[in-house]
């Protein structure tokens, strides 16, 4: 499976999940529900200005209130206008950029409505579907794990073609199935089988900081 058709099954799966369970839902993101979350995902592709704010502080309290304006309209609305893809215009429309920008995006958003509902199940993927999480895993590393004190070394335990090396001096070994990597990476806690290996000293400096974006 490629970037771009897996972006694709991942928005159309995680908005036919929102359509089912309604805008009161509760997320992994934090103080968000199911509203929030889809008004997040709309500024993110069709406002620029706005989301801007996810990574740059100053900008925050813009994107707070771009972000309060969308999920005042019609959740419905919401879900559609994320299901439809990217505004024409925006930059998300580019040949290439929507399975770059968010195949993990919309996995991890995916996972984040799935596993906040009760008794959630981690997903049996596929072989494709696991080597591509772990190509734009890897291309996404440096960002992901900018804030870590320490080298960190990922090793995937369900890619039979992965080959196990020795992890540098002074690094964390963060081991466990893709997707599990994948949610750790984004400083998500429902995760299942992750393993974060190392000397204590250095497990515990990486264990106090905030991962992702």
């Amino acid at each position: 499976m490629t970037s771009a058709t897996l972006a694709q099954a991942e928005r159309a799966q995680l908005c036919d999940l929102l359509d089912s369970l309604g805008p009161d839902a509760p997320t992994l993101c934090e103080g968000w529900n199911t509203r929030d979350l889809t008004a997040h995902l709309v500024i993110r592709e069709g406002r620029p200005d706005a989301g801007a704010g996810i990574l740059v502080k100053p900008l925050e309290r813009w994107t707070e209130k771009v972000q309060a304006d969308a999920a005042a309209k019609p959740y419905g609305t919401l879900v559609q206008r994320v299901r439809t893809g990217p505004p024409r215009l925006s930059v998300f429309a580019l040949p290439g950029v929507d399975a770059l920008a968010s195949t993990l995006e919309y996995f991890v958003h995916h996972e984040d409505v799935r596993r906040a509902q009760p008794d959630w199940q981690p997903r049996e993927l596929d072989d494709s579907v696991r080597t591509e999480l772990w190509h734009r895993l890897k291309a996404s590393k440096r960002m992901l794990f900018r804030t870590a004190p320490v080298p960190v070394v990922l090793q995937p335990t369900d890619l039979p073609d992965f080959e196990l090396t020795q992890p540098p001096r002074g690094s964390v070994v963060i081991r466990g199935p893709v997707a599990e990597l994948v949610m750790h990476s984004y400083g998500r806690d429902a995760v299942r089988d992750v393993k974060v290996l190392g000397d204590p000293a250095d497990v515990e400096a990486y264990q106090a900081v905030k991962l992702g974006f």
